[in-house]
C-alpha cells in the first residue's frame, strides 16, 4: 500500500530532491519547504519506490497537503 507524504507545515516548495521512480531509504530528504524564510526538510519516514508527486517547486503549500506518494 502506497504511503502518503504529507507537508507538515506552511510554505513554499523550495526544492524536490525526488521525482517519479526514484527510490528512497528512511530518512532521505524529499523536499524542502521555504516557512518563514528558513528551510524545513522533510523526510521519507519508509523505504520505497516515488509513485507520485504532487508537489513542485515554488508551489505553495499548506500543512497536511498531500507532496507525494511511496509504494
Amino acid at each position: 500500500m502506497a504511503e502518503q507524504v504529507m507537508t507538515q507545515a506552511p510554505g513554499n516548495v523550495w526544492k524536490v530532491l525526488v521525482k517519479e521512480g526514484d527510490s528512497v531509504a528512511v530518512g532521505d530528504t524529499l523536499f524542502i519547504l521555504e516557512v518563514m524564510k528558513t528551510e524545513v526538510p522533510h523526510e521519507a519516514e519508509s523505504a520505497g519506490k516515488i509513485t507520485k508527486l504532487h508537489i513542485a517547486e515554488e508551489d505553495a503549500v499548506d500543512v497536511g497537503q498531500l507532496a507525494m506518494e511511496i509504494e
